[in-house]
């Protein structure tokens, strides 16, 4: 695994200086200070901000490597940028890319981690410090906003008193104001303006003078404010206060917090409307550009999981008529591509897709989104009719169908899609994103480079499957499995000689499940170790018990089956012989059964365990024999003491007449077999005329539900009884 080392992070040659973390905690510091410097507005040195930067480094380094993680010091950083007065717009950017590009280099974890895992806290801490500047920002913007209002209101008195008291007295005041103000009749016509008005509107004081408000009119004014004004000039309102935008003489947009309010004289008669404005269009564009990092992509540029995901609840929010379209894609294979060829051309083939979905959007109600690693989502508002969506799906598919040339090299694109489309208020967002990724999965397991339409039964079973795998480990851990035993019969004389060991789970919610249900989520998950390892302790205490009741002290043999994930694992010879000794029971007395296809072209390492298994005295039982397509040559060469034939060898043998092909077939295998002193077993024996047919062809024991279907272990020891009768 790929772990990430500092510059000079090994040994130091002779005569070198140490390079422990709290110097390169100063570097870092010393590169954050370089890149941030010029853009602050503070009074320190370049040295005392440098040396104020280090306690900001060491929270970042400390989060970085701290377990369990926790972004929360990106929130403290963000602020005390701000508390530092370094609010300049480049401010933020340049230390977004100081902690992306060089904080996992100078200040690594003191042990070594993955670097998916690094790469993924430095993004959260560098989201948490831009959060934390923009909520100190905010903080500062308002308490500043609130000191202007007061100052304004405060001048809003002095004018009023000034215009009552001493026209001079209100000059120096309107001049001085740094705010803009503006004095217009009950007409709504400008009279009087101050400098700092006419500088926010370009410099030329005719261009504002004896203009009408009304004429002030821009698209993005906020819904009511003329209605508000109007409210004003006929004396029904005193004052409102609203954010809005002016265009300028040469068309630039000047933004405004405008408090306008209503002048009375002496008698309370509505004399002239005053205008105060703040000039907020840098604020505001700080606020538009830290809202866009906070809702787009840093890589590709698109919207990002925050920004999909409000327009998601959005279109499935409930509303007549109203329809949407989902696609989830997954690129297939793009693992590969970071750990063969590295995470920077990962990165530049993520842009090169997104360019490229980028693309497919045809129109308005269409939106692409990256929701994190190669998963990308396309979101499409009403559209007509389901095609539509599908449609947009192959767009997508053949968008990518064609290589991307990185460095030289031609990657191969592919990509699983999984399509939800539906009426708007059935499901919620996070149901709708669920079965879309699920579906996208789906589209995976059939082969990728295509896609799939939701269907509500495969996300039920699957979110099934996934309930089942969560709770597989607790389940061993409360008991709740059990096996139950099917006797094996010898065909010459009837006589019970054994029984196969079947696990079943008692699920506290679904019941009974059978191992078809949860054997292959265990071998998924690497339980089916642990889990294989009780049935085995199990099945062989049982034989004991088994030794011990039965009438003439004959041994009962135990078959017990092996998971290809158990047959690989190391400890499998070690484990048997220890459950064996424990129990006290011979070698002899147990029968491994492994699939055919398991032992598949099988090499010498894989037969190594089952060779010294069979030389302990351990049987090894070849299952399903039949249905792996092996070659029958390879029989010499397996340590196997018997065959288990498949039970669609004996389905032909029902009837009577039995099916002349399957005789001949099993005559084969019998005869193939005893050649090599191999035992035929038969499983699925569920009539007698199949029971005597196979007795005639020299098939040793059989097993199905003729004789008995599987239970508790009593069971077996009553039939035993019985039969020896």
């Amino acid at each position: 695994m790929t772990t990430a080392q500092p510059p000079g992070a090994g040994a130091a040659g002779p005569g070198a200086s140490p390079d422990g973390p709290d110097d390169r905690l100063r570097r870092f510091a010393a590169i954050w200070s370089r890149a941030i410097y010029p853009a602050t507005a503070t009074s320190m040195t370049r040295a005392e901000f440098e040396q104020h930067l280090v306690p900001q480094a060491r929270r970042l380094a400390e989060a970085l490597r701290t377990r369990p993680f926790d972004p929360g010091a990106g929130l403290e950083v963000g602020a005390a940028l701000v508390a530092a007065h370094c609010t300049e717009p480049a401010s933020l950017p340049h230390t977004l890319g100081v902690i992306d590009s060089y904080l996992t280099l100078y200040c690594p974890p003191d042990e070594p981690q993955p670097v998916e895992q690094l790469r993924a806290r430095c993004t959260r801490l560098q989201h948490a410090v831009a959060e934390g500047f923009a909520e100190a920002l905010r903080e500062r913007t308002r308490s500043e906003q609130e000191s202007m209002s007061r100052a304004a209101l405060r001048a809003q008195a002095e004018a009023e008193q000034a215009l009552h008291a001493s026209e001079a007295r209100f000059r120096a005041v309107f001049e001085g104001a740094v705010i803009g103000i503006g004095i217009a009749d009950m007409d709504g016509r400008i009279i009087d303006i101050n400098e700092s008005l006419t500088r926010m509107f370009g410099g030329l004081e005719h261009h504002v003078r004896s203009r009408l408000v009304t004429e002030w009119t821009h698209p993005e004014d906020a819904p009511g404010v003329w209605a508000m004004l109007a409210e004003v000039m006929r004396g029904e309102r005193e004052h409102f206060r609203v954010d809005k935008p002016y265009y300028r003489n040469d068309g630039t947009v000047l933004w405004t917090n405008l408090t306008v309010s209503l002048l009375r004289d002496r008698e309370g008669t509505p004399r002239h409307v005053l205008a105060l404005i703040e000039d907020i269009t840098e604020r505001r564009l700080l606020n538009l550009r830290l809202r866009y990092e906070a809702t787009h992509d840093a890589l590709t540029g698109l919207p990002n999981r925050t920004f999909f995901f409000e327009r998601l609840e959005s279109a499935v929010a409930a509303r007549e008529g109203g329809r949407f379209g989902l696609c989830y894609l997954d690129l297939d294979g793009f693992k590969t591509v970071n750990d063969h060829l590295g995470h920077s051309v990962g990165d530049q083939l993520l842009v090169a897709v997104a360019d490229r979905l980028g693309s497919c959007v045809t129109g308005p109600g269409q939106l692409v989104a990256r929701i994190g690693g190669d998963e990308f989502v396309a979101l499409i508002n009403d559209p007509p009719e389901q095609k539509d969506v599908t449609d947009f799906a192959e767009r997508i598919l053949d968008a990518l169908s064609e290589p991307v040339s990185i460095a030289g090299k031609e990657l191969t694109v592919r990509g699983s899609i999984g399509i939800v489309d539906g009426a708007a208020g059935r499901l919620g967002a996070a149901e709708v994103l669920r079965s879309a990724d699920i579906t996208m999965y789906r589209a995976k397991a059939a082969g990728g480079n295509r896609y799939e339409h939701a269907d509500p039964e495969a996300d039920t079973r699957a979110i099934t499957r996934h309930g089942l795998t969560n709770s597989l480990p607790r389940a061993l851990q409360r008991g709740e499995f059990f096996i139950e035993y099917q006797p094996l019969v010898r065909l010459s004389d009837g006589q019970v000689n054994g029984a196969e060991a079947l696990v079943r789970w008692s699920h506290p919610m679904r019941g009974v499940l059978g191992p078809d249900q949860f054997i292959p989520l265990a071998e998924n998950t690497g339980l089916i170790v642990p889990l294989g390892r009780w049935v085995l302790e199990e099945a062989v205490r049982q034989a004991r018990e088994w030794k011990f009741q039965h009438i003439d002290g004959r041994p009962l043999r135990v078959n017990v089956n092996l998971s290809p994930c158990q047959l690989h694992h190391p400890n499998l010879v070690r484990d048997t012989v220890e459950v064996l000794k424990e129990a006290g029971l011979e070698p002899s007395s147990l029968c491994l059964e492994v699939t055919e296809s398991a032992l598949i072209g099988a090499d010498e390492s894989l037969l190594k365990p089952l060779r010294e298994l069979a030389d302990l005295g351990v049987d090894i039982a070849l299952d399903d024999f039949g249905t792996g397509y092996s070659n029958l040559s390879n029989l010499r060469r397996m340590p196997l003491s018997t065959l288990k034939l498949d039970r669609s060898f004996t389905r032909g043998m029902q009837r009577d007449p039995a099916d002349p092909v399957d005789i001949k077939i099993v005559e084969g295998i019998v005869s193939l077999a005893h050649t090599l002193d191999l035992a035929v077993t038969v499983e699925g024996v569920e009539t007698g005329i199949q029971a005597e047919h196979l007795r005639i062809l020299g098939c040793d024991t059989a097993q199905g539900w003729y004789y008995a279907r599987p239970g508790p272990p009593e069971h077996l020891h009553t039939l035993s009884l019985a039969d020896a009768t």
